[in-house]
């Protein structure tokens, strides 16, 4: 037996205003009961602090008065979940903490991996958070893995 897996969207009390908007916060959930509950898998906390991987049980995501979206991704063996997915995200690198107080400036300012500021002009990464983890490092990751199967879209839902 296999558990339909979603990338789900929630909208957000406050938008970063460096971030382009509309931002979501971007979660992969496990779908693991007839009822359309299951759990979440995502990352939580904040680009001054840095984040981490976190699982949470969900309900139904569309009966959240936060929900956006809801895309099937694929597919999980539950003989193996959640000890496999858990396997694969707990050792992706979380986003880190990339914004600080400058004192100079009395803004909350982009910085540095070694924790200084970037000069007016200097050319800036862009920002790492929960959608560039979800997208760009967990999908991939279950998807290299074999951890997460492809299967036929089965249908999916926006607010």
């Amino acid at each position: 037996m296999a558990f339909n897996v979603y990338r789900v969207q929630f909208a957000m009390a406050m938008q970063d205003p460096e971030m382009p908007s509309p931002r979501y916060h971007n979660v992969i959930f496990v779908e693991t009961e007839t009822d359309g509950s299951g759990a979440v898998h995502h990352v939580t906390g904040d680009i001054t602090s840095g984040m981490v991987y976190a699982t949470r049980p969900e309900g139904p995501p569309e009966k959240s008065e936060i929900f956006a979206s809801k895309e099937f991704i694929g597919t999980v063996e539950s003989a193996t979940y959640p000890d496999k997915i858990h396997a694969v995200l707990k050792e992706l690198p979380p986003p880190p903490k990339q914004k600080k107080f400058n004192i100079k400036t009395m803004r909350t300012e982009q910085m540095k991996a070694d924790g200084s500021f970037y000069e007016l002009g200097e050319e800036r990464p862009r920002m790492i958070k929960c959608t560039e983890w979800t997208v760009e490092q967990a999908i991939p990751a279950l998807y290299a893995s074999g951890v997460l199967q492809k299967r036929p879209n089965r249908g999916d839902t926006k607010s």
